[in-house]
């Protein structure tokens, strides 16, 4: 099934062809690594992976970069404030972003280059810029010359005339033009430096993605992406710079992520409103997140509430029930499980009318996937499939073939969009340590060892596990 993406480019949604079939070039804008995340950052990661996840599982190989930028004015001014480093700082933040995306369930990119690592790279390619006529040093810095670039403004579908410069972006005397940027800064006093042609100094923002994701995938991207707020002038500025280095489009396909409010309000420092990932994983469950993450279109506002929250937790519960609830009843049921075709998520159950539904709602779900990774439209056939999963499992007799069609289809699912809980920490009871211990408590209830049957009880109550006593056994799950 072909592939369409909303090209922000265009403003269409296009056929995605890969420039070398069955391999994908990715690069998404990360985090700058001061603080912890906060959920708006946290869509991207959780929305990028998703599209990462169902790339690879219709067949392609995927090179997936994401970078972190360790050296910004932020950084200086929280090494300033914590009176450290800002190596130090970067280190704390990026050891603390693995830990979110981790509990996230989010899968580590294949590269996580950091612009303190690529600093030759940076200087050749700003070398080249002025080399060609886009560039040009004044008092020490070094900015590109937007009048140069012809197509200046066509990501954004902004009129050069009209543009206004926001984010991270000087305007001074020492420009030409009030719209070119900044490429090196000139180092200041007790500021973090480094030499080049240009005098000490450091990276601008904008030119750190070009260097590092022509460094690793070369001249053009198959797909560019990152939140809609980056749109402009980030990666406004990294189309101007890279195209007018190599002359060859920066990426063929470019995709946005909308806005995340909280409570009908936007997320912004001045109303206080951020909410960290850090923090948030400690009051909800991290799939629930990722649930609510997914719920809605990727290109749409979303907005954050205790009531939203509470629905996707709701939600994820039914969908872990019904896969908790399959494993059961296909570990209790006699004869083997048919083995689904590689990647395909069906399996033959022996019931044909089975399988047509499962069909179904198999070709649903990857039709949706298909137009522009429609995970709402995807979820919805996740929850057809549990009905049908639910439905199968009240008749009097559940045939393995059939329970392990079903279960399968939704872990095929669930590869995609990852919202079954993930595997617990350390600090936390392993599948196979809850099923040791159920066996360990029936054993003593029947040799009437009442005292270890109830501290069995009373440790598998405080780990959250719930035993349920079913016609095939005790069952248990994770609240």
């Amino acid at each position: 099934m072909t592939v369409s993406i909303y090209n922000t480019v265009s403003r269409l949604k296009e056929p995605f062809v890969p420039q070398e079939p069955g391999k994908v070039k990715m690069y998404v804008c990360g985090p700058t690594v001061y603080d912890y995340i906060h959920i708006g950052n946290a869509r991207p990661v959780i929305f990028f992976d998703v599209v990462r996840r169902y790339l690879e599982e219709s067949g392609n190989d995927v090179q997936y970069v994401v970078n972190f930028t360790d050296v910004d004015d932020k950084l200086i001014r929280k090494a300033e404030q914590l009176d450290t480093t800002v190596p130090e700082v970067a280190e704390k933040f990026i050891a603390a972003f693995y830990a979110d995306i981790e509990a996230l369930g989010v899968h580590k990119a294949t590269l996580n280059p950091r612009v303190t690592e690529h600093i030759p790279q940076i200087i050749a390619f700003i070398q080249g810029l002025i080399d060609k006529g886009y560039a040009y040093m004044s008092d020490g810095d070094v900015y590109f010359r937007t009048a140069a670039f012809a197509d200046y403004g066509k990501l954004s579908h902004q009129n050069i005339e009209e543009l206004q410069f926001g984010i991270r972006v000087e305007i001074g005397d020492r420009k030409e033009n009030q719209q070119d940027f900044v490429l090196w800064k000139g180092a200041k006093p007790g500021e973090i430096k480094w030499e080049s042609p240009f005098g000490e100094g450091r990276p601008g923002w904008h030119i750190e993605c070009s260097a590092m994701a022509r460094a690793y995938l070369g001249d053009t991207l198959d797909i560019h992406g990152g939140g809609h707020d980056l749109q402009f002038p980030h990666h406004e500025c990294e189309v101007a710079q890279s195209e007018a280095l190599t002359g060859k489009p920066l990426a063929n396909y470019w995709m946005h992520n909308g806005y995340i409010h909280i409570n009908n309000e936007k997320m912004s420092k001045s109303l206080g409103n951020g909410i960290t990932v850090h923090e948030l994983v400690k009051r909800v469950k991290p799939h629930a997140i990722r649930y609510f993450m997914l719920s809605t279109h990727y290109r749409s506002p979303l907005n954050f509430s205790d009531d939203t929250v509470a629905q996707a937790e709701n939600s994820v519960e039914r969908i872990a029930n019904c896969a908790v609830n399959l494993r059961h009843r296909l570990a209790a049921s006699a004869g083997g499980a048919n083995q689904a075709a590689a990647g395909t998520g069906l399996v033959a159950s022996d019931d044909a009318e089975l399988d047509a539904r499962l069909k179904v709602i198999h070709d649903q779900f990857h039709a949706k996937m298909s137009d522009d990774f429609n995970t709402p439209d995807a979820i919805t056939s996740v929850f057809d499939l549990v009905a049908e999963a639910n439905q199968y499992l009240n008749r009097s007799e559940a045939a393995a073939g059939g329970v392990s069609a079903l279960l399968t289809l939704l872990e095929h699912m669930d590869a995609v969009l990852g919202l079954l809980p993930q595997q617990q920490a350390d600090s936390e009871l392993l599948d196979a340590d809850i099923e040791q211990l159920i066996v360990e408590r029936t054993e003593a209830r029947a040799s009437k060892n009442w005292a270890r049957a109830d501290e069995i009880r009373v440790l598998l109550t405080e780990k959250n596990i719930v035993l349920e006593d079913t016609p095939q056994g005790i069952r248990w799950r994770r609240k």
